[in-house]
């Protein structure tokens, strides 16, 4: 059996872990299924009774068939998959997929997030940035989206890594637009720069809630200031590289909580924020405190293009990286009819 397929069949048998459990990775380190441990009595809110203007398309289809064979044939992970993203049958009947860089163990736990945690111990994959690029060129992408976990246990917080499949990428794909969506690399600034440095056109890092809900929605280790900083240092390092962050609602922030994030992330430049729903991974995440209707949703894109943003991609599935590459349309990526059609519905 060669290796590919070895790694295929363990990753295949992963599964059997329940989510909170730990399990053992291929690599030989320890890892906690969906990243969150039970905390006592469960809070079922959030897990049933979603709105209507939640559905997504079933993952299935032709499309989504070939996206998930690239994916396996060149082991690579995405956060389609290991954060259960609920657009994963529209993107990949598309054609498009977020790579995730690194491997799919992360070493932070927020709670929110259903990547799986643990301590990988310096472990990387040597031959992923060939891999990373041979995928962008089988697939014909003329835009792609890389994210990767947090490597706390590197020293550079996987800097070099991620920028070597930047390179690689380009090498190899000279027309690709490469997006970077990165850790904030525990606000060491000459790592962001490497990032920069590699040759993409849109660096992002993700401030995801309010100031106030900050913690405990985050990592003790990440922080609110911490991304403000990564984001503002990356538009000083390289101005003509455009910078994007995302804020998930309905975890309990208030509008003005929401407003004065965007004048927050306004005064160091940010270029296009994305606006969406928080969707509860397990019941031992944190509980949905509201929906969001498409109408607020609506609403603060408007917000948001008043204050100054180039773009505010807004809609209750909108994730940080989806219809990336229409981000500068100036259409809400092509959502304005959909918010119509939910709302009618």
């Amino acid at each position: 059996m060669s290796e590919l397929k070895d790694i295929r069949v363990v990753r295949e048998a992963l599964p059997g872990a329940r989510s909170g459990e730990k399990y053992q990775t291929p690599q030989g380190f320890t890892a906690i299924k969906d990243g969150i441990k039970p905390r006592g009595e469960p809070d079922r809110r959030g897990l049933l009774g979603k709105p209507r203007w939640l559905k997504a398309p079933l993952a299935a289809g032709a499309g989504y068939d070939s996206v998930k064979r690239a994916v396996r044939d060149h082991r690579l992970a995405t956060v389609c998959e290991e954060a259960k993203c609920p657009n994963i049958g529209e993107c990949w009947n598309a054609g498009t997929a977020t790579i995730m860089l690194m491997g799919a163990v992360c070493t932070r736990a927020c709670r929110f997030c259903s990547v799986d945690t643990g301590n990988p111990r310096g472990w990387l994959d040597a031959e992923e940035p060939q891999h990373a690029a041979r995928t962008v060129q089988l697939m014909k992408l003329r835009y792609v989206v890389l994210t990767s976990v947090d490597r706390d246990d590197l020293p550079d917080g996987g800097a070099a890594h991620y920028a070597a499949c930047i390179r690689e990428i380009k090498a190899l794909n000279p027309q690709t637009a490469v997006e970077a969506l990165t850790p904030d690399f525990q606000g060491v600034l000459r790592d962001v720069e490497t990032v920069v440095d590699s040759g993409l056109e849109v660096f992002a890092q993700n401030v995801e809630t309010v100031r106030r809900l900050t913690h405990p929605v985050r990592d003790p280790r990440a922080g609110y200031d911490q991304t403000l900083e990564v984001l503002a240092h990356a538009k000083r390092h390289r101005p003509a590289v455009v910078t994007k962050t995302s804020l998930m609602l309905g975890l309990g922030e208030a509008d003005e909580e929401i407003a004065a994030t965007m004048d927050d992330l306004r005064a160091i430049d940010v270029d296009i924020l994305t606006l969406g729903q928080y969707l509860r991974p397990t019941m031992n995440h944190l509980p949905v405190e509201r929906y969001v209707s498409p109408e607020e949703f609506d609403r603060y894109r408007e917000w948001g293009l008043a204050k100054g943003f180039r773009e505010c991609v807004s809609g209750p599935l909108v994730r940080s990286s989806y219809r990336a590459e229409q981000a500068l349309n100036g259409n809400n990526v092509g959502l304005d009819n959909h918010a119509a059609a939910a709302r009618n519905a």
